[in-house]
Protein backbone atom coordinates (compact mmCIF):
# COMPACT_ATOMS: atom_id res chain seq x y z
CA UNK A 1 0.00 0.00 0.00
CA UNK A 2 1.34 3.43 -0.94
CA UNK A 3 1.22 6.04 1.80
CA UNK A 4 0.09 9.61 1.16
CA UNK A 5 3.70 10.81 1.37
CA UNK A 6 4.89 8.32 -1.24
CA UNK A 7 1.91 9.07 -3.45
CA UNK A 8 2.57 12.83 -3.25
CA UNK A 9 6.23 12.35 -4.19
CA UNK A 10 5.38 10.13 -7.16
CA UNK A 11 2.58 12.43 -8.30
CA UNK A 12 4.86 15.48 -8.07
CA UNK A 13 7.55 13.78 -10.14
CA UNK A 14 5.00 12.84 -12.79
CA UNK A 15 3.27 16.24 -12.85
CA UNK A 16 6.24 18.60 -12.63
CA UNK A 17 9.10 16.55 -14.08
CA UNK A 18 7.20 14.56 -16.75
CA UNK A 19 8.22 11.20 -15.29
CA UNK A 20 6.31 8.01 -15.99
CA UNK A 21 4.83 6.22 -13.00
CA UNK A 22 7.68 3.68 -13.11
CA UNK A 23 10.33 6.44 -13.30
CA UNK A 24 8.67 8.39 -10.49
CA UNK A 25 8.50 5.33 -8.26
CA UNK A 26 12.14 4.51 -8.99
CA UNK A 27 13.24 8.05 -8.06
CA UNK A 28 11.06 7.99 -4.94
CA UNK A 29 12.65 4.73 -3.76
CA UNK A 30 16.13 6.09 -4.51
CA UNK A 31 15.36 9.04 -2.25
CA UNK A 32 14.07 6.65 0.40
CA UNK A 33 17.25 4.55 0.25
CA UNK A 34 19.92 7.20 -0.37
CA UNK A 35 18.33 10.39 0.91
CA UNK A 36 18.43 12.19 -2.45
CA UNK A 37 17.99 11.67 -6.19
CA UNK A 38 18.04 13.67 -9.42
CA UNK A 39 14.59 14.49 -10.78
CA UNK A 40 15.94 16.16 -13.90
CA UNK A 41 18.60 18.38 -15.42
CA UNK A 42 17.37 21.72 -16.71
CA UNK A 43 18.62 25.14 -17.71
CA UNK A 44 19.03 27.38 -14.66
CA UNK A 45 15.83 29.42 -14.98
CA UNK A 46 13.68 26.38 -15.70
CA UNK A 47 15.19 24.55 -12.72
CA UNK A 48 14.56 27.54 -10.44
CA UNK A 49 10.93 27.71 -11.59
CA UNK A 50 10.39 23.99 -10.97
CA UNK A 51 11.91 24.25 -7.49
CA UNK A 52 9.64 27.21 -6.70
CA UNK A 53 6.49 25.54 -8.03
CA UNK A 54 7.09 22.28 -6.19
CA UNK A 55 7.92 24.06 -2.92
CA UNK A 56 4.72 26.10 -3.20
CA UNK A 57 2.72 22.92 -3.86
CA UNK A 58 4.33 21.26 -0.83
CA UNK A 59 3.58 24.23 1.43
CA UNK A 60 -0.04 24.53 0.26
CA UNK A 61 -0.69 20.83 0.85
CA UNK A 62 1.53 20.23 3.88
CA UNK A 63 3.62 17.74 1.91
CA UNK A 64 6.91 16.93 3.65
CA UNK A 65 8.95 17.45 0.48
CA UNK A 66 12.40 18.92 0.11
CA UNK A 67 13.70 19.99 -3.27
CA UNK A 68 16.86 21.81 -4.25
CA UNK A 69 18.37 23.06 -7.46
CA UNK A 70 22.06 22.33 -7.78
CA UNK A 71 24.49 23.07 -10.59
CA UNK A 72 25.84 20.20 -12.66
CA UNK A 73 29.54 19.82 -13.03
Amino acid sequence: MMTLHRWSVSWTLMAYFNKSEAEADSIMFEVHKLGAAVAGIYEYQIAEQKVYEVMELAKENDYPLKITGEPTE
